[in-house]
């Protein structure tokens, strides 16, 4: 079984979207806070259940989809290592600092 660790990027990401989302509902916000990181901890036993990042070249690079958000992690050999949360609807192929470029 894998680890599965957080970024301080990935976890200001998240603390982020659940403030924001906590100005309209803070019942949904806990409850958005609570899927991410319950879909995060299957990656324990299922590391390589997400796609390929396909704005990244690095096959270590995989992200998985909740509601319409990405959370982008990297693979390694004793963990997997949360990297950011972002919005699906970004664009990241014309962005300069990828978020796996970062940590």
């Amino acid at each position: 079984m894998m680890r599965v660790e957080w970024s301080d990027f990935a976890r200001d990401d998240l603390d982020d979207l659940v403030r924001y989302i906590s100005r309209d509902s803070p019942f949904y916000a806990r409850r958005f806070g609570e899927k991410v990181v319950l879909a995060t901890r299957r990656l324990r036993e299922f590391p390589e259940s997400g796609r390929r990042i396909p704005e990244a070249e690095d096959i270590a690079l995989r992200e998985i989809i909740v509601q319409w958000y990405r959370v982008m992690y990297r693979l390694e050999p004793d963990r997997v290592l949360v990297l950011a949360v972002i919005h699906g609807s970004r664009d990241l192929a014309g962005q300069e600092n990828k978020p796996w470029e970062t940590t």
